[in-house]
């Protein structure tokens, strides 16, 4: 799958955070996006924390934590597993 290349991440990320319910529509396509990619981003980044926090009722989000500090986060409500892949893509890249 040609998708699997864009899950390398650079060394300059030192960790992925996602924010999500476990029940709402909104949150589906990142409940999606972690039973389809996370083995994949975990295999390819075995050293970088990807954290998932579960909690009712939030906009669910995606976090990227850098060097120094800095951090990005998109929200991906009602967004699919292909599309969060896409905005992984965008927020990791520095």
């Amino acid at each position: 799958m040609a998708n699997r290349a864009l899950i390398k991440f650079s060394s300059h990320l030192k960790e992925i955070r996602m924010h999500l319910c476990q029940q709402s529509v909104e949150s589906q396509g990142l409940r999606e996006f972690i039973n389809k990619y996370y083995v994949t981003l975990k295999k390819q980044n075995p050293e970088l924390p990807i954290l998932i926090r579960e909690c009712s009722g939030i906009e669910p989000k995606i976090w990227a934590r850098f060097e120094f500090g800095k951090e990005k986060s998109a929200s991906v409500s009602g967004l699919g597993a292909e599309q969060i892949l896409n905005a992984f893509s965008k927020l990791t890249t520095k």
